[in-house]
């Protein structure tokens, strides 16, 4: 398994944007596909999006299409999630997860074998 550590949540006003980054150690980065889920209070957790290993390959949930944007560096080890128009829905603790093989129809139902702790990101109106 590869360990994860996210960072960069923080609470913004709705309409700002913010950069969540996860960082893995332990194994091949570039072996895995990566991907953010989030949980909103009283919530199930919730895919958001994923990237394939190469990075050119990615995935969103449709609330999320046209603002939140998943990108990777393979030589920095980190997967980033860059969110924009940011809405008070999207209030929530946000993970990312490393999986060896991302289904491409159903990316979401992936196998992800390795998550960090979370980062909390609150959106106030």
């Amino acid at each position: 398994q590869v360990q994860l550590v996210e960072s960069g949540g923080e609470s913004v006003q709705a309409g700002g944007s913010l950069r969540l980054s996860c960082v893995a150690s332990g194994r091949t980065f570039s072996y895995y596909g990566m991907g953010w889920f989030r949980q909103a209070p009283g919530k199930e957790r919730e895919f958001v999006a994923a990237i394939s290993r190469s990075g050119v390959i990615k995935y969103y949930a449709d609330p999320v299409k046209g603002r939140f944007t998943i990108s990777r560096d393979n030589a920095k080890n980190t997967v980033y999630l860059q969110m924009t128009s940011l809405e008070t829905e999207d209030t929530a603790v946000y993970y990312c997860a490393a999986t060896s093989a991302i289904q491409s129809g159903s990316p979401g139902r992936s196998r992800f074998d390795s998550w960090g702790q979370g980062t909390q990101v609150t959106v106030s109106s």
